[in-house]
């Protein structure tokens, strides 16, 4: 389950660029109209950016450090960001004009070079945490030129929820289609919340190594891949071909586009010139074997400002003309055919069974094609600016040893305990003065035995912390299972990353002692609801009430599991935690007859001065009432602007009366 880039190797390029896109007439004209604004934010989420080329220079780069940001040396990751990165930012009369060169751009690397110069991959949680900060960080349009092979199209529920989180924001998440050359798909751009692109050649053609599938027919689009030139790593130019480049010559356009939408007046919506750049597209009138590979359409820049020009929200018999794309000096089909794997010769990549890699545009060694490879992206959060390095986060507890020496080290020095968790903890209680053996382990926070963070005890009370992970890890591992604690909280800061036994690298967290806690959901619920009573109505009223907070926890810890970074995720993370007032909401809820429906969270108009208070709202409906149109509305207020989050005031209750039909 890892985000890598796509097939990459060296017969994707040519020697010297022999097709520029200047690009074509219709990019000409936008760029008459407007070479981006600066307000427009565009995150590039690949590898790492040499900001030092001359495309480059000038460029209004924001750099945001995660652990694939440093590099031992230049390899393909490295080279694969920075062609991305000139291809959508790169200056003009620079020999590598990026398509949106004005508008700016956000680099959050999730890729790295190994040691050996080839990429290491991000894990999809790694990559959902990426799409998170660069939303965070106000980014308009988010460029991923990578994926996954996945022969389904599922993602791990946290990328799928983060992806649809941000889709609803308004941010346009643009991702490539993948380069196996076949009916495949590829986690992120096969999910229904992104932008997928795959390409086409110089003649409109789809590229033969560009993907094709049923998903992408309703999110996918074809846009110029081939011979793209853009900065080649060490200085100079290259061209590239693949999906990789059509997704950022897409993002590039969006750019542009969001950009005359400022200047009109209107505020910039990802989900609006998502479905505008679908709909205005051009329809496949090929052969049906070409039409297979169409994908939704292909893109038609001078449609997409029209439509957004005239306001239409529906595409019948217009009067738009199908663009043709004609590069500059582009040569004829019969001396210069499209740079795809059947021109040079080579047979197209299998499909990969996992790894999220950069598309097919920049050199990297042939055997890494499709390999699957562990994360090693540690997308931080210590960003600055909108995102602080406060964690507020649920999910179960784990451990793991860093290396194979470690292991085996512990496993010998206590007596074969070590793999064990309830044996590790019986040796420990036996062997009090070995309580230092707790902090020779890397204590994990897992969701689903998938670790996302490392949890590293310092300061005055590290002891205490120390103690209160082993007597989690009891309740948690007992051998009653109607006595085992089903979930963990930690509060804490970000503070660098550590490489894992199987080789993934987490972000660690310093947890605060005060922030700590464990619990069962049946337990939490039944302490927040008080003693049961034996009467009725009484009894039926609480056992509704107890049904409806279930579900509420329920839905929190699983539906809407998060990452616990941003402040209205740490908000709802501590109302969940904080089951007593929801409760009290439940309660006066049911006892009025309404049953639970949707809960969401909002900035809070009322708060105190240095604090960040959002409102957890918790909306019920009336069953009696016909459409659902009676809601009733519970709100209560969390700071966040501490580690550990806290409520605020009273719980507030309303009722709302909805318009039928609404």
């Amino acid at each position: 389950m890892t985000v890598t880039p796509f097939s990459l190797d060296a017969s994707v390029f040519g020697g010297q660029p022999a097709v520029v896109y200047a690009r074509d007439a219709a990019l000409r004209t936008l760029w008459q109209e407007t070479l981006g604004d600066p307000r427009i934010t565009i995150a590039i989420l690949d590898g790492p950016v040499d900001v030092s080329h001359s495309a480059l220079a000038g460029a209004n780069l924001t750099i945001v450090p995660t652990l694939a940001s440093v590099q031992a040396g230049g390899g393909a990751a490295l080279a694969h960001g920075t062609h991305i990165a000139s291809l959508i930012l790169g200056r003009q009369n620079s020999g590598a004009a990026g398509v949106a060169p004005n508008c700016r751009g956000l680099v959050v690397p999730i890729f790295r070079d190994g040691d050996d110069g080839r990429v290491l991959p991000c894990s999809q949680i790694d990559l959902a945490r990426a799409i998170t900060v660069a939303a965070e960080q106000g980014a308009h349009i988010i460029n991923i030129s990578g994926g996954e092979f996945s022969p389904s199209g599922a993602a791990y529920p946290l990328l799928t929820d983060v992806v649809d989180k941000y889709a609803r924001r308004g941010i346009l998440i643009v991702a490539a289609a993948g380069n196996d050359g076949c009916e495949c798909l590829h986690i992120p751009a096969a999910l229904s919340g992104t932008l997928a692109v795959g390409a086409m050649d110089a003649q409109n053609r789809p590229l033969a190594s560009s993907n094709w599938g049923a998903k992408y027919r309703s999110n996918g689009l074809l846009a110029p891949g081939a011979d793209l030139v853009g900065a080649k790593l060490g200085g100079g130019t290259i061209a590239a071909s693949g999906s990789s480049v059509a997704a950022a010559f897409v993002s590039g356009v969006a750019g542009l586009l969001m950009s005359l939408e400022l200047r009109a007046g209107r505020k910039p919506d990802g989900a609006r010139m998502r479905e505008v750049l679908l709909r205005s597209s051009d329809p496949c009138v090929d052969d049906a074997e070409t039409c297979r590979r169409w994908l939704a359409g292909r893109l038609n820049m001078s449609r997409a400002r029209a439509f957004l020009t005239t306001g239409m929200t529906t595409m019948t018999q217009d009067p738009f003309v199908s663009e043709g794309v004609t590069p500059q000096s582009a040569p004829t089909q019969s001396d210069a055919p499209a740079r795809t794997d059947a021109a040079v010769g080579r047979e197209p990549a299998a499909p990969s069974d996992g790894g999220i890699t950069p598309s097919a545009s920049v050199a990297m060694p042939v055997e890494a094609a499709g390999a699957v490879w562990p994360s090693a992206c540690g997308c931080g959060t210590r960003t600055g600016g909108a995102t602080s390095n406060r964690v507020f986060v649920i999910g179960q507890l784990g451990y793991d040893f860093g290396t194979e020496a470690r292991r085996d080290s512990l496993d010998q020095y206590t007596d074969g305990a070590a793999m064990n968790p309830r044996h590790l903890l019986t040796y420990l209680e036996h062997h009090p003065a070995e309580a230092h053996l707790a902090q020779s382990i890397i204590w994990t926070l897992n969701f689903d035995q998938t670790p996302v963070y490392a949890i590293y005890p310092l300061g005055p009370f590290a002891s205490e912390v120390y103690a209160r992970l082993r007597g989690f890890l009891r309740d948690q591992t007992a051998d009653d299972p109607q006595q085992r604690a089903e979930s963990v909280s930690i509060a804490g800061v970000t503070a660098g990353s550590v490489r894992l036994l199987n080789g993934p690298s987490v972000p660690v967290i310093v947890p605060e002692l005060r922030g700590m806690f464990n619990w069962r959901t049946d337990l939490l619920r039944d302490k927040a609801l008080g003693p049961k009573p034996h009467a009725e109505p009484d009894l039926a009223a609480y056992s509704r009430a107890e049904a409806v907070l279930h579900n509420f926890l329920e839905r929190v810890y699983h539906e809407q599991r998060n990452l616990g970074v941003t402040p209205e995720d740490r908000a709802l993370n501590f109302a969940a935690t904080n089951a007593f007032q929801a409760s009290e909401a439940v309660k006066h809820a049911v006892k009025l007859g309404f049953e639970l429906e949707s809960f969401e969270v909002e900035r809070s108009a009322h708060c105190r001065p240095e604090s960040d208070c959002w409102d957890v709202k918790i909306n019920f409906f009336d069953p009696a009432v016909a459409a659902h149109t009676v809601r009733r509305v519970c709100r209560f207020t969390v700071d966040v602007s501490d580690v550990v989050p806290v409520m605020v005031g009273p719980v507030r209750h309303w009722t709302v009366r909805i318009p039928a039909g609404r």
